[in-house]
């Protein structure tokens, strides 16, 4: 699909890329990344033309691209960067249908392909197509961005850190979405990264590259259990790497931020914030926020519209099931399990309320990770 031959890049002195060579598979999930500099976006860019390279050839479908146009090169090539680069003064409608316009497209086939964009992210059409992109939300224009880079059923997919500035939440969303057309419509995509976890989720292949350079061409799994050099491993980090066997500690893998009210705290109040927050348990704790235990919400309905509830302390608190922060990670992880706990309150010495650890933050941070397959 694209091949790399021994391609350079220089801007005046300074060799941004040396030597790459490299062959992307139809149909892969491409990631490029490595710290700021080491050629990465400049490689992506090559392929589309934005910037020509100084020595070596690039081809995609087996043609050399400086034979082709690069206009029409770039009209068969997605494009998606982080400033998503929206029409402020088009419609959602019309921002989805630039390129197949361009490229002549039937009125009846452009706006079908929109209407099925929309559709397969969860945008409802009759909601979105006559909205601009003032109106919607950072992480809405970005699945744009991407649908619009989509529209013409491109084969290949260029992606230059397209997520890198929504929040953690958003980004995961789309980090899903994404995988999930690639998988779905079956195009290539070279996606650039400075964010090793993000690699991981979505590559088939990494290329770890520095100076110029790559580093390591791998799979994410072969690149966590066999990494090429200090380099490497330095770059992933020892926490990820999957022969690494150091336990943490639970203050080192805890969520810091907890839902705790105190005792005086309003029925309503307490219900809003459960709804606010999507949690179904208030973590209750004194002036001085020392864990108290805590309430759940089904507690909360038992008693609903019942006048003499009028704050949490007329409930009887459930103990709550807590850890100390300097104990293990793997304890932790064996008491959720062994006694089937949806969480644990992380306290300090004397009670005081730090954070808490769940299921899905332990099996993150410390399946096959920190003790593998150890069944001991």
């Amino acid at each position: 699909m694209v091949v790399f031959d021994n391609v350079s890049k220089a801007f005046g002195n300074n060799t941004v890329v040396s030597g790459l060579s490299l062959s992307i598979e139809r149909g892969q999930f491409v990631v490029l990344i490595g710290p700021s500099g080491c050629g990465k976006t400049t490689s992506l860019k090559m392929i589309n033309r934005l910037i020509e390279p100084t020595a070596g050839n690039v081809s995609v479908d087996g043609k050399l691209i400086t034979e082709l146009n690069p206009v029409e090169l770039r009209r068969k090539i997605g494009y998606v960067i982080q400033q998503i680069g929206l029409f402020p003064n088009m419609t959602i409608e019309q921002n989805i249908e630039v390129v197949p316009k361009l490229l002549k497209w039937p009125k009846e086939k452009c706006a079908a392909r929109t209407r099925e964009l929309l559709e397969m992210v969860g945008m409802e059409p009759a909601e979105y197509l006559s909205r601009y992109p003032s109106e919607l939300s950072g992480g809405q224009q970005q699945r744009i961005g991407v649908l619009r880079a989509l529209a013409a059923s491109p084969p290949l997919l260029l992606m230059d850190e397209p997520f890198g500035a929504l929040d953690p939440i958003t980004r995961e969303s789309l980090q899903d979405e994404l995988k999930r057309l690639q998988q779905t419509l079956g195009i290539t995509v070279v996606f650039v990264t400075h964010d090793i976890d993000e690699a991981i989720k979505l590559a088939d292949t990494i290329i770890l590259m520095k100076d110029g350079k790559i580093v390591q061409q791998d799979s994410p799994e072969r690149l966590l259990t066999q990494p090429a050099n200090d380099y490497v491993r330095e770059f992933i980090g020892k926490k990820r790497l999957k022969n690494n066997y150091d336990v943490d500690l639970v203050r080192e893998i805890m969520n810091q931020r907890v839902i705790t009210v105190t005792k005086d705290k309003g029925f309503a109040e307490s219900i809003n914030l459960m709804r606010h927050n999507n949690v179904d348990s208030l973590i209750v704790v004194d002036e001085n926020n020392i864990l108290q235990g805590f309430i759940a919400v089904e507690a909360l309905r038992s008693v609903a519209g019942t006048k003499q509830i009028s704050q949490i302390g007329d409930l009887e608190l459930q103990p709550c099931p807590n850890i100390n922060l300097n104990a293990q990670a793997k304890e932790a992880f064996d008491i959720l399990i062994s006694e089937q706990l949806p969480f644990l309150v992380v306290t300090g010495s004397t009670g005081y309320v730090k954070g808490i650890v769940t299921k899905t933050i332990l099996v993150k941070a410390l399946a096959n990770v920190i003790w593998g397959d150890n069944d001991e």
